[in-house]
């Protein structure tokens, strides 16, 4: 692993344990909001996307067939791990904040410790290998 891919992959558990120390700032401090919408827009997403990584570049994007854009394939992609990454955190902070409802134990302390703590997790695990894509008997690709 290179020093590089180190820093990527501990990019969003890092913005996590910074959102969480902004909890010592005021509580209407601009830069406490900014790095927890931040933290919780993008953080957990963002490491299960990086875990999925390979399984989502598995089968390239397909354009329209009038146009030959040369980049579409590589911006289509781009977007679909940008909007992947905003709606898989939205969904594990609605998740979490839920289970913490339902046990009577809800605070924004608590969701954003465990959120962290998830999110450095998602940071240690490997990634997926991606499998061959599936064919069916008597036809190609």
């Amino acid at each position: 692993m290179t020093p590089q891919e180190l820093v990527v992959r501990m990019l969003p558990p890092f913005g996590g344990w910074l959102a969480l120390s902004a909890l010592a700032l005021p509580a209407g401090s601009e830069l406490r909001g900014a790095a927890m919408i931040v933290f919780l827009a993008a953080g957990p997403g963002a490491a299960l996307v990086r875990i999925c990584g390979p399984a989502l570049s598995a089968r390239p994007a397909e354009g329209p067939v009038e146009r030959r854009d040369p980049a579409f394939e590589r911006h289509s992609d781009l977007l679909e791990r940008l909007m992947l990454i905003v709606f898989l955190s939205v969904a594990v902070v609605l998740l979490v904040s839920t289970v913490f409802i339902a046990t009577h134990a809800f605070s924004a302390q608590r969701v954003l410790l465990t959120l962290t703590l998830l999110t450095t997790v998602a940071g240690f695990c490997p990634r997926l290998r991606a499998s061959p894509p599936r064919t069916v008997k008597g036809t190609a690709l």
